[in-house]
């Protein structure tokens, strides 16, 4: 197999280690021999997550492992941490597979709220959001959306080489941004699936893809 000895899978926002995603990815390393690294991004409260925090928690995580370097699979915000992560941690992080990287999050009109909510969010403190892993809604503090106007993961440079699969019918990850991201990045390839936001009926080519991109086959 590739150099990519350990492999860490970062889940989406209102997401969790225990998603649809982790767990296929998860099972079919396992027939490899490889355990799936999954860090839950809602510890140790949803409510106080930020970007920072899931930043140091991705280098906690490398670090307890220690050895390296590791690969860094994405989903959605988890993503756009991969890559901050890539351009923070080059010589930790050696590959990438991203599935609709939220590259452009914080920005305007590409965040969770429209405008109007993000200064009611201000306004109040925290906001609810459904969160899928719970199957009900949890309050988030606005300091979340302040945190993330210090990243900018779309200008992020980073070497290593990234995989990255877009739906084309994503309205929560516009395709266009996505491809804007990879087209200045000789390092990136990009798969897009005529798919959605959540790609799960694609996950059987994504995991194809991933395999060979992995060197898993070889």
């Amino acid at each position: 197999m590739s150099d990519a000895a350990v492999i860490l899978y970062l889940h989406g926002f209102a997401s969790s280690a225990k998603s649809t995603k982790a767990g296929y990815f998860a099972e079919r390393l396992r027939a490899y021999g490889r355990t799936l690294v999954t860090p839950d991004f809602n510890q140790a409260d949803f409510r106080t997550l930020t970007m920072t925090r899931m930043l140091a928690q991705v280098e906690e995580t490398i670090a307890a492992i220690g050895r390296g370097p590791v690969t860094l699979i994405g989903s959605s915000l988890g993503g756009t941490v991969a890559v901050l992560s890539a351009s923070r941690l080059p010589h930790l992080v050696n590959r990438l597979v991203l599935m609709a990287p939220a590259v452009m999050f914080a920005r305007p009109g590409h965040h969770l709220l429209p405008p109007e909510r993000v200064e009611e969010w201000r306004t109040k403190g925290s906001l609810p959001f459904f969160h899928y892993a719970y199957n009900e809604e949890r309050p988030l503090d606005v300091s979340f959306y302040e945190d993330t106007l210090k990243y900018d993961a779309f200008g992020a440079r980073f070497q290593q080489p990234a995989k990255i699969f877009q739906g084309l019918h994503d309205a929560s990850v516009p395709c266009e941004t996505v491809r804007a991201f990879a087209a200045t990045r000789p390092n990136v390839s990009l798969t897009l699936l005529d798919e959605d936001h959540q790609l799960i009926a694609s996950l059987p080519q994504i995991w194809s893809e991933t395999e060979v991109f992995l060197g898993l086959n070889a």
